[in-house]
């Protein structure tokens, strides 16, 4: 779709300088815009591009002074960078709005889908189940039998989500995402062998969560694994079964949290972050990439790093003293040499 210079400033409550009349249809980085691109500056270490870039508009802060002349069509706006992301979500939902139902794909006829769906081509909708308004679910996404789903859910190509799972509003699971998979339950048996522990439990997610690409959220033994509001989780997590995620908390890719773990409201998790089952993360805890929980951290508002984890400042300083262990190991080397000399001189003169 294309767009005038004033449009886009209308949209954006800002002043068009140039041709408001010159189209867009295109997004760019302003060091790479070409013929038709819209783009931005807000940083400073890229202004030199304002004068050189060939974007056809670019949107600028009402106090950016000019130092020569620009190609480009200018849009003063208050912000830039804000002004900007409004751009970017607009066409983001401009260029996911699919409406209407493909074919070959399969709804169970007691299915219940809402108003104004997408189902793409080999979807698999199961029995009982719920769908509802302005849903997007696109081809080869797998919704087992008695699932629940809400309100402006997306869920793109290839996600599934098992049996019995209950999904709110305003949610996007992304592809490869697997929602109620079999939490991992194996009794030892005397001969060493394990026997598997049925997983009757389900997932819930609540609203204004986004769930990344591969990422995997266990089914309960029995209960719940509940994903409370405002949750955002990176691709290729671990959630596993029982597990409690806080609202508003964040973490981020290739992070895994064992079994029946509750984690508090407002915490961060770095990549790579691992906790162990049966303990609490406190609310607005915050936790460096790779660390490694191995008990409960009970106090709220704290920073946390390393394996097993300990107060953030305590940890950096303990990887200083690490770094230096060589610079010491040699002033050691020579003191006891120095020693060893002293003693052997003192031995020569008795």
């Amino acid at each position: 779709m294309q767009f005038t210079a004033q449009d886009i400033s209308l949209l954006l409550n800002g002043t068009v300088e140039g041709d408001a009349l010159v189209t867009v249809d295109k997004l760019a980085k302003i060091e790479d815009g070409d013929a038709g691109s819209l783009t931005f500056l807000s940083n400073p270490k890229y202004e030199q591009f304002l004068y050189t870039t060939n974007a056809s508009v670019v949107i600028i802060n009402q106090d950016q002074q000019l130092t020569g002349p620009v190609k480009a069509t200018l849009i003063r706006v208050k912000n830039a960078y804000s002004a900007f992301t409004v751009l970017l979500e607009q066409y983001n939902t401009l260029k996911l709005n699919k409406k209407g139902i493909e074919e070959p794909c399969f709804i169970h006829p007691t299915a219940q889908i809402g108003a104004d769906p997408y189902i793409g081509a080999f979807a698999y909708i199961g029995t009982n189940v719920k769908v509802g308004d302005n849903c997007k679910i696109y081809p080869n996404v797998n919704i087992g039998d008695n699932v629940t789903i809400g309100n402006n859910v997306t869920l793109f190509s290839g996600a599934t989500i098992y049996f019995d799972c209950v999904l709110g509003n305003n949610i996007i699971v992304h592809s490869g995402a697997v929602i109620g998979s079999d939490g991992f339950g194996f009794a030892p048996n005397p001969d060493g062998t394990y026997s598997k522990i049925a997983q009757i439990g389900n997932v819930i997610i609540e609203d204004n969560v986004e769930i990344g690409a591969n990422t995997t959220v266990d089914r309960a033994t029995m209960g719940s694994t509940v994903i409370r509001k405002g949750v955002k989780l990176d691709n290729l997590v671990q959630i596993a079964h029982n597990v409690e995620i806080g609202t508003n908390t964040v973490i981020a890719a290739q992070s895994g949290i064992a079994g029946s773990t509750r984690v508090g409201e407002n915490v961060i998790l770095g990549g790579q972050v691992g906790l162990i089952g049966h303990i609490t993360i406190a609310n607005g805890s915050q936790l460096q990439a790779q660390s490694g929980v191995t008990r409960s951290l009970k106090e709220e508002g704290k920073k946390w790093a390393g394996t097993p984890a300990t107060y953030y400042n305590a940890s950096m300083r303990s990887n200083v003293v690490v770094s230096r262990l060589p610079e010491l190991e040699r002033k050691i080397n020579e003191l006891e040499k120095i020693i060893t000399e002293l003693r052997n001189a003192k031995g020569d003169e008795n």
